[in-house]
């Protein structure tokens, strides 16, 4: 995938790949998130889209598009078959991104500068107050910085530090929505050692759509219960827990 926008020089180790999915059929967001990571100045960008739904993609993101799937396919299915085409060993993080979101200037280089300080190797930016919030607990706090935590949802975007990509992925499409891996994630992360934050300072919006408005809420929920009923997770609860707060 082309990253020739990209101001950083070559010469540059520190990769990122950006990983998404953009809805065809639908307004989207895509065409500004995707210039915005593109210009990071501390990353060499590498962004590889999903084009989802029946009509084409738009020409001006055909440099980043390398799957169009016209029938609706979970998202997780669907980012597992970009992972398998790359080798993992060539990036730092890899980021996860809806087409829905806002991003702030400088988003990338913020976002990534504050997670490697602070040693999260999953990670998500906290989402503004005026969005859609499933779980409040990811809402914006003013004042902080960043807070480590064990808990880390599942979209609209989020971090994996190569340091986990052995341990958890590709993602397990027992539950391809994704829906239950932020349970599971927080006691694995746990056991092996790994830190999980939220950075407030680099919040994204999320008000174009709200969620669960392109897939079924009962089927996912379903296919979320069956999934944990397998699998060493924590509570909603006890996962929704701020174990340090930097300021």
């Amino acid at each position: 995938m082309s990253d020739a926008s990209n101001p950083v020089s070559d010469a540059m180790q520190k990769s990122v790949l950006v990983v998404g999915i953009y809805l065809t059929d639908e307004d989207n967001n895509a065409g500004r998130i995707i210039p915005e990571l593109a210009s990071s100045r501390d990353w060499r960008v590498d962004q590889r889209w999903i084009g989802l739904g029946r009509n084409e993609p738009p020409p001006e993101l055909a440099s980043v598009t390398c799957l169009h799937q016209a029938e609706m396919v979970p998202k997780f299915t669907l980012i597992n078959r970009i992972l398998d085409q790359v080798d993992l060993s060539d990036y730092e993080y890899l980021v996860i991104c809806d087409d829905d979101v806002e991003l702030p200037g400088q988003f990338l280089d913020r976002y990534l500068a504050l997670s490697g300080q602070y040693h999260f190797a999953i990670a998500q930016p906290a989402r503004t107050n005026d969005s859609y919030i499933d779980h409040q607990f990811v809402a914006q706090l003013h004042g902080i910085k960043a807070r480590r935590t064990r808990f880390v949802e599942i979209g609209p975007v989020f971090s994996f530090h190569r340091s986990v990509f052995g341990s958890f992925l590709p993602f397990d499409e027992e539950s391809p929505m994704g829906w239950g891996y932020d349970l599971v994630w927080p006691h694995l992360a746990n056991r092996m050692g790994f830190d999980m934050g939220i950075i407030d300072a680099v919040p994204v919006s999320h008000k174009m759509r709200p969620p669960v408005a392109n897939y079924s809420y009962d089927r996912a929920n379903s296919t979320m219960q069956e999934y944990l009923s397998k699998r060493a997770h924590l509570t909603l609860q006890s996962a929704c827990y701020i174990l340090e707060s930097h300021v």
